[in-house]
């Protein structure tokens, strides 16, 4: 029988004290074991979830030619929509068989990327944009505690991500039909390209996670819990002291239902050094595991890979 996810409070967090020591031990060797865990006591009423995924379907039931008056390929995709079959698992040529929107933080910085919004539905903007806030502010207190797990500073990792490249993604896996392409799979086993992922329970069930001995482990869609995760970035900055899991969202057993999650992806500043630093490097066996890269560069290899960059 396949384990479930080790349960974190952000309660306890916000709680201080011996319970936030708890806390930052509890998150930190979930991270350093398997890369995922499931977050709880985060605050974010589960109404305000449930009314950000009703406009999300409003949306994804709209006409294929007016969802795709804000696709913007100029843009390597990175705010707006992302039509179905776009996408695909770096090392996998199938595409993954989701579409989806991506809106990211409102900054008045020329050289940083505008948020779009849809027309319709009416709330579209009100509901993401407020759940894209609340998850962002969680996110600085989860890097916070990873900080202080590393032996950091509280504001290391947080400092990073300030005015970074985060981005809320809103996906829809749609009914597969009778006409998916061979091999194709809704999200083909990955890994995520960034500093932490946190994951709104999803409408459905279908995420997998790779435990250490290769089976899977399933993660049920539940809007009580986030689920959170390191990515590569974090990985290649602590030289693999915490784990970037490859994790997969399968096909459901029928061809009549869909499916909608809402990953933010916490990214930092194109200009923060990933570099592995000494210190993990040392704890992790004394080589040099991971490439010396920036955050940008890394970012922009990893969307030509998936196929969102040219």
């Amino acid at each position: 029988m396949s384990r479930t996810l080790e349960v974190c409070d952000l309660s306890d967090w916000r709680a201080g004290g011996q319970r936030r020591i708890d806390f930052v031990k509890k998150m930190g060797d979930a991270l350093q074991d398997i890369g995922f865990f499931a977050l709880t006591g985060h605050g974010i009423d589960v109404d305000s979830i449930k009314q950000s995924y009703s406009v999300a379907e409003d949306f994804f039931e709209l006409s294929q030619e007016e969802k795709s008056r804000y696709e913007q390929a100029e843009l390597f995709r990175q705010r707006g929509y992302t039509p179905y079959g776009v996408e695909h698992a770096k090392d996998n040529p199938a595409p993954d068989l989701k579409e989806f929107w991506q809106t990211g933080r409102t900054i008045e910085d020329p050289n940083f990327h505008k948020n779009i919004w849809p027309e319709n539905p009416v709330g579209f903007e009100h509901s993401i944009d407020g759940l894209y806030i609340a998850m962002e502010s969680m996110s600085s207190e989860l890097l916070a505690a990873a900080s202080l797990y590393l032996d950091k500073p509280e504001s290391w990792l947080p400092d990073m991500a300030h005015n970074g490249n985060t981005i809320l993604r809103v996906i829809h896996y749609p009914a597969l039909g009778q006409n998916a392409p061979k091999g194709a799979v809704r999200s083909a086993q990955h890994e995520d390209i960034n500093l932490i992922t946190l994951l709104v329970g999803a409408t459905a069930d279908g995420l997998q996670v790779m435990d250490h001995d290769g089976s899977w482990i399933e993660v049920q869609g539940n809007h009580d819990h986030i689920i959170v995760d390191s990515g590569d970035m974090l990985q290649n900055l602590t030289n693999g002291l915490f784990k970037s899991t490859t994790h997969r969202v399968i096909n459901p057993p029928d061809a009549t239902s869909d499916r909608y999650s809402m990953p933010m992806f916490v990214h930092p500043r194109n200009e923060v050094d990933l570099t592995p630093l000494p210190e993990f490097v040392e704890l992790t066996g004394g080589e040099v595991l991971y490439d010396s890269i920036n955050a940008g560069d890394y970012l922009h290899q990893r969307l030509v890979e998936i196929g969102l960059a040219s």
